[in-house]
């Protein structure tokens, strides 16, 4: 907050009531004139005493809106015509302008033409244009001969602890930046058909669609506005007749659509206007409607382009949509990081679904036990709370998966130590190559293959040729490998070891 600021008007403080209410005789439009040249010098005046001789935009917008706040009616090109292009390029939220051009913004505002923002030089001076032709002019210096000059223009400069329009936000918020994770999601989500259409505020109350395609993100990026407030969303819906046949009456909504030749545009219009709009859109190749609540809105995810060192200096809030609010808890997970959870679901499918605060982690049957399972079941169950190890943080896919198993001791090096060794074991599984067989006696005892070239003297082609389940065999355990967590058993080896044995006996 800047020490010095005052507000500026040509109204006489002698002319308030006892609640501050002006009661004097002056217009509360511009008067095109005298006045309003006599505001831009009173501007100038402080940004010299500042030693200011550029501003940057702040939080830029355009009608229809908040921004058109006055008596004065809106002008085509909002009043920035000459300053900037006609697609607003360079009107957006950290450009930096000439003094010369921050007056001419301040005369557009003043005027009401239908363009507003906030000029800054962070931590020195910060110029606003109020309600009724009020200006708020903030600065590091207390700027005296400013002070002075704005008295001999005939103007009012009055000493205030802060400018009503300094930014405020409500709560800090949360601003995911559109940094290389958030495009590789975006290209992910594309590919899988999940996203198509890009969102591009660049100025408040305006948008620019994209189509999203694989091939043309990055052409798309590299055209998009700095510290713009970028949404994806899904594709829009093709039968455009059944969505305008669900308008609403009474209640204002965004349309946006795309006309056959591929342009996209969006609207808000009120229940006055549904029926225009609806005519304007009929020939359009596809369309939504969206919410103007928050709530009701229902983007994909949201974030705001960094600047080129990546930090995020836009203020503009994203909306909190269930992907930015998963992503800023990832953001506080690493690999390694021991959590606890609670068991939401066991999916016919085998995996299991844990709540980490929130968030639906995963665990997969593998990573439930050291020890083979028939069924997650056998290890966990509904609503249990467990500790486990988290194996990686997917940004991109949004996926946590978990491990129990972690944080168990592996009993495979102890199996490792018995190489060469001959157990007894029940025969528990029969597939084409071979016949698994339990080494430990415990229901959940380690498992080795015996290949069905270590089933029988001579090999056979079936293992059911030898073997049934449940035939208890005598093998040799000849290989443990850490890494596959498998166990190779041998039958005939084991046997021609018994042979030997009593050879020898």
């Amino acid at each position: 907050m800047l020490p010095y600021v005052y507000r500026i008007t040509k109204y006489d403080p002698a002319d308030r009531d006892e609640r501050g209410t002006y009661t004097g005789t002056e217009n509360s439009v511009s008067d095109h004139g005298p006045v309003e040249a006599a505001y831009l010098e009173a501007v100038a005046a402080f940004a010299e005493d500042t030693g200011v001789q550029h501003l940057h935009i702040r939080e830029p917008a355009v009608a229809p809106g908040f921004v058109h706040f006055g008596l004065e009616p809106t002008v085509d090109g909002h009043g920035l015509a000459g300053l900037f292009p006609s697609d607003l390029a360079g009107f957006h939220d950290g450009a930096e302008v000439p003094v010369p051009t921050g007056l001419e913004l301040v005369r557009a505002m003043l005027r009401d033409n239908g363009a507003w923002c906030r000029l800054e030089v962070e931590g020195t001076f910060a110029v606003h244009v109020g309600w009724d032709q009020y200006i708020y002019v903030g600065s590091s210096e207390p700027c005296e001969a400013a002070v002075s000059r704005v008295r001999a223009l005939g103007l009012f400069p009055e000493r205030l602890h802060s400018s009503p329009y300094d930014i405020a936000q409500d709560g800090p918020g949360v601003q995911r930046p559109a940094d290389l994770e958030f495009w590789a999601r975006v290209s992910w989500a594309v590919s899988a058909c999940w996203a198509a259409i890009l969102e591009e505020n660049h100025v408040g109350n305006a948008s620019r669609w994209h189509r999203l395609t694989r091939d043309n993100i990055d052409a798309v990026r590299s055209r998009l506005a700095p510290r713009a407030l970028l949404t994806v969303w899904p594709d829009l819906s093709t039968d455009v007749t059944a969505l305008l046949a669900s308008l609403p009456d009474d209640e204002m909504v965004e349309i946006v659509w795309e006309d056959q030749d591929g342009r996209i545009s969006s609207t808000v219009a009120d229940g006055t206007q549904i029926a225009a709009m609806a005519a304007q859109v009929s020939a359009a190749r596809a369309a939504a409607v969206l919410s103007l609540a928050v709530d009701e809105r229902h983007p994909l995810f949201t974030a705001v382009l960094p600047d080129s060192d990546g930090v995020v200096r836009a203020r503009w809030r994203t909306e909190p949509t269930p992907s930015d609010h998963d992503w800023a808890f990832l953001k506080t997970l690493q690999r390694g990081q021991i959590i606890t959870g609670t068991v939401t679901e066991i999916a016919s499918f085998g995996v299991t679904f844990v709540d980490i605060g929130g968030f639906t982690a995963m665990i997969n049957i593998p990573q439930l036990s050291w020890r083979h399972i028939n069924h997650p079941s056998d290890v966990v169950t509904v609503g249990q709370q467990i500790t486990a190890e988290i194996l990686d943080v997917d940004m991109i896919r949004e996926r946590v998966p978990l491990s129990l198993r972690a944080l168990q001791e592996d009993p495979l090096p102890g199996i490792a130590q018995q190489i060469g060794q001959t157990v007894t074991g029940p025969v528990t599984r029969l597939v084409p190559f071979g016949a698994f067989v339990r080494i430990e006696d415990r229901e959940d005892g380690l498992e080795g293959l015996v290949h069905n070239t270590e089933l029988a003297e001579p090999p056979v082609d079936r293992p059911e040729d030898v073997v049934r389940i449940g035939d208890i065999l005598t093998v040799k355990i000849i290989e443990v490998d850490l890494e596959w967590h498998r166990i190779t058993l041998s039958r005939t080896q084991a046997r021609a070891a018994n042979s030997q044995e009593h050879g020898h006996a």
